[in-house]
């Protein structure tokens, strides 16, 4: 029975121990993304040279995919760092909770873009280690890095640097809609046409009218179709909801397709 007690005793003993050195550990990883935060390059380089396994075991999985695992890894520390940048104890989550997705992110994002614009491997290699050091040079200095800085720290040329940067971009289709638009606006309808005499004439009916609109009504518009914003947009600066914006922008559309007969 003696025995059958001590050992129950050591077993609570080990469990106490256990969740105390959990605790101690989140609170130094805590720690040190408060620091990281604040602009410590140590504590973010102590944060990543021991979240590396971890960074490793979300990077797995995408191997075998055209792209190799030294860049995988670069990839998967700019998400990283991201983590870092972003996270907050208000989450109420552990950090590497969080952390898993952002990495998982940054390498799909990179993955999912890529292919749409062939380059050899070299730049697309060199496009990685730019946009790493664009990052940790963003955390440091609280501003994104110059075509000349950049272009010194990697010994190229100026217009070079700008290839390799935008080599990395997704494309956008001039079909594509905007997310943000409540209507859903395609790019298309976006981009400028030749003007004919007709169109001169619409235009300046269309100043008038608007121009005669009453004060909040005039703003809706401006903000919306002047000002690229959204309905919710619009609302908060009106201090109404999304609704009424919608409805209002109705009426108001109505009046100004009356006016054009």
């Amino acid at each position: 029975m003696e025995h059958e007690n001590a050992k129950k005793k050591l077993l609570v003993a080990d469990e106490i121990i256990e969740t105390s050195d959990t605790i101690d550990t989140k609170d130094k990883t805590f720690e040190l993304i408060g620091l990281a935060q604040m602009g410590c390059q140590e504590s973010k380089s102590q944060l990543i040279k021991e979240n590396s396994p971890l960074v490793k075991s979300v990077i797995r999985r995408y191997k075998n995919r055209g792209v190799e695992y030294d860049d995988l890894y670069q990839l998967g520390c700019m998400g990283f760092l991201k983590a870092i940048k972003n996270f907050s104890l208000d989450f109420g989550v552990r950090f590497s909770t969080y952390a898993v997705p952002m990495i998982a992110g940054e390498v799909k994002r990179f993955l999912r873009d890529d292919g749409y614009i062939k380059v050899s491997r070299s730049v697309k290699s060199l496009s990685l280690k730019i946009s790493f050091f664009v990052e940790e040079y963003k955390n440091k200095h609280l501003a994104s890095p110059d075509i000349e800085t950049i272009s010194k720290e990697f010994n190229i040329e100026p217009p070079e640097v700008v290839f390799i940067m935008d080599s990395n971009k997704f494309p956008l289709s001039i079909y594509e809609k905007n997310q943000d638009d409540e209507n859903g606006q395609q790019l298309l309808d976006k981009l400028a046409a030749k003007e004919n005499t007709d169109d001169k004439i619409d235009k300046i009916i269309l100043k008038d009218m608007i121009s005669s609109l009453p004060e909040r009504e005039k703003k809706i518009i401006l903000l919306r179709y002047f000002r690229d914003k959204t309905q919710s947009e619009v609302a908060k600066v009106l201090n109404v909801s999304q609704v009424q914006i919608s409805r209002l922008e109705t009426k108001i559309l109505e009046k100004i397709r009356a006016a054009f007969g």
